[in-house]
């Protein structure tokens, strides 16, 4: 019999309990991983919703999202259709590190009730502490900016976190990405300032200028490579 003052018995007796634990948390961890892929949907549901002026709850979300998101397509640089891909699955961050002609580019396509089709697009960047990202819908010419929603993973409270709040995402309403035949994105500006050229633009958050920085480079470097596919909207 081991004695349980012994080396021996305390190294046994701790690897005995790492296993107990590792396993439990381990089984823990396999139970949990459905429910947690079911409110990472629902919620990603809401957001893109969000971009469209709906808010839903979260008990009818996936519901809703069947009803408005009428369709999903994954197009890339060059405007043109990837057949066989899965635009909610695929990792907009990821597809943004990428050079742009090879990215895969998400839409989901929106119908509401008297407005008409919407279409969304995707939005991945960094902010001052961390990742943002957002969605934004645009009318059926695929010209004019219908809504915007954009979150954070770590933004400073009262600064960089504005960027959730609807006296910044509200400026986007009605702005326009093509200009005088060029394809502008809108860009942020510190307030009160105007940027050069034709482009639209709307205030930064005061006191949260490189979080507004991260929000007007993502909006950059995500909507550009959607140039091809908007102006074939356009041109419908």
């Amino acid at each position: 019999m081991i004695n349980k003052q012994s080396n021996v018995y305390t190294i046994v007796y701790i690897t005995v309990m790492v296993v107990i634990v590792g396993a439990a948390l381990a089984f823990t961890a396999m139970s949990l991983k459905e429910k947690q892929t079911e409110n990472a949907d629902a919620d990603k549901m809401r957001q893109i919703l969000q971009s469209v002026h709906l808010t839903t709850e979260r008990a009818t979300v996936v519901e809703d999202y069947k009803k408005y998101i009428t369709s999903t397509i994954v197009v890339n640089s060059n405007g043109e259709q990837v057949e066989g891909a899965d635009a909610f699955a695929i990792n907009v961050a990821n597809e943004a590190k990428k050079p742009a002609d090879q990215r895969q580019l998400p839409v989901y396509i929106c119908t509401l009730p008297d407005v008409g089709t919407k279409y969304i697009i995707p939005l991945a960047g960094m902010g001052l502490w961390g990742p943002i990202w957002g969605y934004v819908s645009l009318d059926s010419d695929g010209t004019t900016i219908y809504g915007a929603f954009f979150d954070h993973q770590g933004e400073t409270p009262g600064l960089g976190a504005e960027i959730t709040k609807p006296a910044f995402t509200d400026q986007f309403n009605g702005k326009e990405m093509f200009k005088n035949g060029l394809f502008l994105p809108v860009t942020v500006v510190k307030k009160g300032q105007v940027p050069q050229g034709d482009m639209d633009y709307v205030d930064g958050i005061s006191g949260g200028t490189i979080t507004s920085k991260g929000v007007g480079s993502m909006l950059d470097e995500c909507l550009k490579p959607y140039k091809a596919y908007l102006e074939s909207l356009s041109k419908q």
